[in-house]
């Protein structure tokens, strides 16, 4: 299978955005898994029932944003080993990936199973809201094993550049959840439970539909069944890159249901529509997740390449087009907010809310472009840590107390609350170009050889 995007040479700019692209389109299909979930339970359930999807969700989150970090360690050395053309560490890491992923799933799954009624007691899940959280976490939690395979699977193809074929996979999730959702919940009544029920089966959809493609299509490199084996220095390179990045994602998940927590108190029409925000939220900054994807890849393949200067070029050429989709959105939801909000529910009280909400979180969105493309950039580089330690400072330092600090003050709203997210990215861009002033280039690499 050959590169869809090529970093090594000509410009980089083209080689992102033709990179970006059907990543972006990736992502935002994959992101309509919970979306739909929302606006069809948001139109043709109850209140409860959206409640229920925004804290269930937020707690599968969890487990999609340790497995998409940790699966970070796979993009980045494939993406060193393919700007060094080493074959042998390709499918060396690809078989190691398979067995330590596979571990992974099937702790996640137990967990899950076991706790999915404990997790939605300490979410503070209003009373009402709790029996139907409880089962779309039970259902949701079947689909982990599939959840892991799809992010296993598109890390490989997405160090190596192509970012085409794993957005085929998810679009045949997306067709199928839509058809399951809309009856489910529609015609059968099953609410909360059914746009679960319809979750997990497209995602088991997508992940055997992968298997078949590149069953019949391969790799692009040798792969052998005898490569699937424990890899004892393969994996410790999977986790000492992918590690810092999947702790990192599962606190910051942490942050949010913290601060959901928090605004769960406010009542049921609060907790939708700080759900409602989310989920646009994962929409809206498609762009800017993209491009730091685009920048860590095009980064590793350079310096797996050599060329160090090139790998710079991509980060500040990244910066620069995250920027400017972050500038337009950020306006549009300052004066339409609530056309936006409307599309995932048709309660005129939660529709008003989370537009109020979405005014002043959204302008997170200009922070994270530099926040996202450095953060790649660090990964790439074999500082996967520092984005680690910057997040956790600002996220428990700085995210967390602010939303509860605005919580509190008299009269406060989420409005208020919303501002809490720009502050501590704002903390994070201040901390990450001193990390580069202070240690300067080179950076320690990844071992390439």
């Amino acid at each position: 299978m050959k590169k869809e995007a090529t970093f090594l040479s000509g410009s980089i700019g083209k080689a992102m955005i033709a990179f970006s692209g059907p990543f972006m389109l990736g992502i935002l299909v994959q992101n309509l898994y919970g979306a739909v979930d929302l606006f069809v339970v948001g139109h043709y359930a109850t209140t409860i029932d959206v409640s229920a999807v925004t804290i269930g969700s937020q707690l599968m989150t969890i487990v999609t944003q340790l497995v998409i970090g940790l699966a970070t360690g796979i993009t980045m050395l494939i993406g060193l080993y393919c700007g060094g053309g080493n074959n042998r560490r390709l499918s060396r890491t690809v078989g190691s990936s398979i067995i330590l992923f596979g571990v992974i799933a099937a702790v996640l799954t137990i967990i899950y199973l076991a706790l999915h009624g404990v997790l939605a007691t300490l979410m503070q899940t209003p009373a009402e809201a709790l029996p139907a959280t409880k089962g779309y976490l039970l259902y949701c939690s079947l689909g982990i094993v599939f959840i892991v395979g799809y992010n296993v699977i598109n890390s490989i193809l997405t160090g190596m550049g192509d970012s085409r074929t794993p957005f085929i996979f998810i679009l045949v999730a997306c067709l199928i959840n839509v058809v399951l959702d809309v009856v489910l919940v529609k015609y059968v009544g099953m609410g909360a439970s059914g746009a679960a029920i319809a979750t997990t089966t497209a995602q088991a959809g997508s992940f055997f539909f992968a298997l078949i493609f590149l069953k019949k299509k391969g790799l692009g490199f040798a792969f052998e069944k005898k490569d699937i084996r424990f890899d004892k220095d393969q994996i410790l390179r999977i986790v000492r890159v992918g590690g810092p990045v999947a702790v990192q994602n599962v606190l910051v998940s942490l942050s949010f249901l913290f601060i959901t927590a928090i605004i769960n108190q406010m009542g049921v029409t609060a907790s939708a529509a700080v759900g409602v925000v989310e989920k646009l939220i994962t929409f809206l900054f498609v762009p800017a997740t993209a491009m730091g994807t685009a920048v860590g890849t095009a980064s590793a393949q350079n310096i797996g390449a050599g060329q160090k200067k090139r790998a710079k070029k991509a980060l500040w050429t990244g910066i620069m087009l995250a920027l400017v989709p972050a500038v337009i959105i950020t306006l549009y939801c300052q004066f339409f907010g609530a056309t936006l909000t409307g599309i995932l529910t048709g309660d005129a009280q939660v529709i008003s809310l989370a537009a109020t909400y979405l005014k002043s979180y959204i302008i997170d969105i200009l922070m994270v472009s530099f926040v996202f493309c450095m953060n790649g950039y660090f990964n790439s580089c074999g500082k996967a840590w520092f984005s680690l330690l910057h997040s956790l400072l600002t996220t428990f330092l700085l995210r967390i107390p602010l939303a509860f600090l605005f919580s509190r003050i008299p009269g406060g709203s989420l409005f208020e609350i919303g501002f809490a997210a720009p502050a501590s990215t704002l903390a994070s861009i201040i901390l990450c170009f001193l990390f580069l002033w202070r240690l300067g280039q080179p950076f320690q690499e990844i071992e390439a050889s």
